[in-house]
């Protein structure tokens, strides 16, 4: 009987593959590579060339969704360097192996298991065969939402402040595009800071980037269940409850903060100091626009913005930090502990012991990075702690908020700052797990001791 021949039979395997995480780290490193050689191209500024630390920092941040800049965006970069900026915020946004998946299917009408993998990888989806149909409704909320925002903006500036149709359209287009992405880049020196009183201007960026940092899956299951609290999900009753908390909180402790300081709130009229302190609790939801002098904050305004940009938004979506879900696990771990509870129940649920570990995981890993590149960072420059660690933790909650020494750093802890980013934007666990050099699982257990805690 004559044995069939089987294709690719007695060829030797592929020793390495990919993971996914892997797969999604090259990936925004190929991309940030791409935009770093257009930036740097004598047409993508206006007068001289950007420098190679400029055309990489601006990239990253871009791509990262950010907002942190060493050049002024709206004068340095030509047309042509700031479309390249916005594309890196559309992809940075949306997910860099999410848009290549996305182009695959609409092309090709299929996914294999890899691909789906790997999508289901950077949109936290919750099952492989959930990837078509997550892909297609991630794009339709961002384009609808980033539509919506654009004409609204585009209105304002064109009726409101002079501006020619096209100039207003880029402008709406562009700041919408910023703004739901929580990348915080604009097209003005002053940022926000011009239109800190326009409800027209403030609200809608602000709505965008509230929408976008709940993230996708959130999104999604509010679309069509939003007249249905109950049948939420334990992940979106989390995240919408921390998010109102958080802008609230934020919103009364920063204005009252801020409320007499004559360089932020202070000349502005009652209701303008309430618009523009509610803007600033919800740009460190990581979107980084600024409708104050960051600058010229109090202290305790610059620790009350630390804790919010270090938090962040929900998972899954285009906000960075910690995450309001990591956040919420181990506010409720240290609940169950102080009750003595055998088990951690967060809104009616019970939570598994691998979220622990993986809660715990992502919170020290990031508390390490924070810590250690601030004081790296301290070492290398002349500014105190304060504004140190707003710059750190605003790179690596992927925010972009600064008190105004991000440009006077020297390189090396420029180069810091784009680890941070590059870093918040995949997550401490995906990166470390793309970089980890072994698969295997220990196939022992040591023995049990418990050693003395506190």
């Amino acid at each position: 009987m004559r044995r069939r021949a089987v294709p690719g039979a007695g060829l030797p395997r592929p020793a390495f593959r990919l993971t996914p995480g892997q797969a999604i780290t090259l990936a925004f490193g190929a991309v940030l590579a791409i935009g770093t050689v257009l930036l740097s191209l004598p047409g993508a500024t206006v007068g001289r060339s950007a420098t190679f630390i400029e055309a990489l920092f601006t990239a990253t941040s871009a791509l990262c969704v950010t907002g942190h800049v060493i050049v002024d965006t709206a004068t340095f970069w030509s047309p042509f360097g700031q479309v390249v900026i916005m594309v890196l915020i559309q992809i940075g946004g949306f997910g860099v192996m999410s848009l290549a998946t996305l182009l695959g299917l609409l092309v090709a009408r299929r996914l294999g298991l890899r691909t789906r993998l790997t999508a289901v990888s950077e949109t936290h989806t919750v099952a492989v065969g959930d990837v078509r149909r997550v892909l297609v409704g991630v794009a339709g909320i961002t384009l609808a939402t980033e539509a919506i925002v654009a004409v609204l903006l585009t209105g304002r500036f064109w009726l409101g402040y002079g501006e020619s149709f096209a100039g207003a359209l880029w402008l709406g287009v562009f700041h919408a595009v910023s703004s739901f992405n929580n990348a915080g880049f604009a097209l003005l020196s002053s940022n926000l800071i011009s239109f800190a009183t326009d409800p027209w201007i403030i609200l809608p960026i602000c709505g965008a980037i509230i929408l976008g940092g709940l993230g996708f899956p959130v999104i999604m299951e509010l679309r069509r269940r939003i007249r249905f609290p109950r049948r939420w999900t334990l992940n979106t009753v989390t995240v919408v409850s921390g998010t109102i908390v958080l802008l609230v909180a934020g919103a009364v402790a920063l204005t009252a903060l801020e409320w007499s300081n004559p360089a932020t709130l202070g000349p502005m009229d009652p209701a303008g100091r309430v618009l523009a302190g509610f803007t600033m609790s919800v740009m460190p939801r990581t979107a980084g626009f600024n409708s104050i002098d960051v600058s010229q904050m109090h202290g305790a305004s610059w620790y009350v913005t630390d804790i919010l940009m270090f938090i962040g938004g929900g998972p899954a979506g285009t906000a960075g930090g910690l995450k309001i879900t990591t956040f919420a696990v181990l506010f409720f771990i240290i609940v169950a502990e102080l009750r003595g509870d055998t088990a951690v129940n967060m809104f009616g649920k019970r939570l598994p012991r691998s979220t622990h570990r993986e809660a715990l995981t992502v919170a020290l890993l990031s508390l390490a990075l924070v810590v250690g590149s601030t004081l790296a960072i301290m070492v290398m420059s002349p500014f105190g702690l304060d504004r140190v660690l707003f710059e750190v933790i605003s790179a690596f909650a992927t925010v972009g908020l600064s008190t105004g020494i991000t440009a006077d750093l020297p390189a090396a802890a420029q180069g810091i700052l784009i680890m941070l980013m590059f870093i918040g934007r995949l997550g401490p666990v995906l990166l470390g797990t793309a970089l980890a050099l072994t698969r295997e699982k220990r196939m022992y257990e040591l023995p049990k001791e418990r050693p003395i805690i506190g």
